[in-house]
């Protein structure tokens, strides 16, 4: 069955605050044109304020609604977020491969803003291992690749060897964010093995900035799956998160770290 519109599924856990996640991906699928679809890995009780509790999926159920996606509606970009254990990594690696998907964003979620982990320890060697290789872009922030590489990020470290040394986990592009860094400009870094591209933009002052990470692999998932080349779709997805941090402070949601505007370019919500 064709069908024009381009299907992006999330492999994520659920924010009931709606703003990470795949609430978070959801709303970018739509602002950007695609049909989105989900694997819930883990339901989340969580606010702008703390995470007050984490449920995980089992794994065999991970894999049924993945293969209920795969059989019937089929995907043109794949992205993952938080998956919680060793054993739902290796369902979710399994069918990524048997189903030859194509377009794999992985977002190495690891802890969330407000401290809470996301990640199983022993689940690091098997995102390593099973997942990365079969990736086409690998997104992780500073404390992120450093639990990937070993390598600390500091003013001491240059960020070509950390490049170097994510890529080897075996993804075509590494995506290193900036977001942690010390810096007046919010500056990414993409790199295939041979190539280092930089990507800056503005820092936005601003307290609404969960879901960040979840929203900029979606976005680049969406563009992926809409035909752009990597290094495209990164800038496309980075200008697009720009916009959604800018437009928080339209929506000005919660206590603590607030969401994004995630449709500030449909313009459907005004100040």
């Amino acid at each position: 069955m064709a069908t024009s519109i381009k299907r992006v599924l999330t492999i994520a856990g659920s924010d009931s605050g709606g703003g990470a996640g795949i609430q978070a991906d959801l709303k970018t699928c739509v602002a950007l044109g695609c049909y989105g679809m989900t694997a819930i890995t883990a339901v989340t009780a969580q606010n702008t304020v703390e995470v007050k509790g984490i449920h995980e999926i089992p794994a065999a159920a991970v894999g049924e609604q993945l293969e209920a996606v795969f059989t019937d509606i089929g995907v043109d970009a794949v992205k993952t977020g938080m998956l919680m254990s060793a054993e739902i990594i290796d369902v979710v690696a399994t069918l990524l491969e048997r189903f030859q998907v194509p377009n794999l964003v992985v977002d190495p979620v690891m802890i969330s803003k407000s401290g809470a982990r996301l990640l199983q320890d022993d689940a690091v060697g098997v995102l390593k291992d099973r997942l990365l290789p079969l990736a086409t872009i690998v997104t992780p922030n500073a404390p992120e690749a450093t639990a990937l590489t070993g390598l600390p990020l500091d003013e001491d470290v240059d960020v070509s060897e950390v490049l170097e040394a994510l890529h080897l986990l075996g993804s075509r592009y590494v995506l290193l964010k900036g977001g942690h860094f010390d810096s007046a400009e919010a500056t990414d870094y993409l790199f295939d093995g041979d190539v280092q591209r930089v990507y800056s933009t503005h820092r936005v002052a601003t307290r609404h900035t969960h879901g960040t990470g979840c929203t900029y692999a979606a976005a680049i998932a969406c563009h992926l799956a809409q035909g752009s080349a990597p290094p495209e779709a990164v800038r496309l997805a980075k200008d697009y998160l720009t916009g959604a941090i800018e437009g928080s402070a339209i929506l000005n949601i919660g206590n603590g770290v607030g969401p994004l505007h995630h449709g500030w370019n449909l313009n459907i919500i005004r100040e």
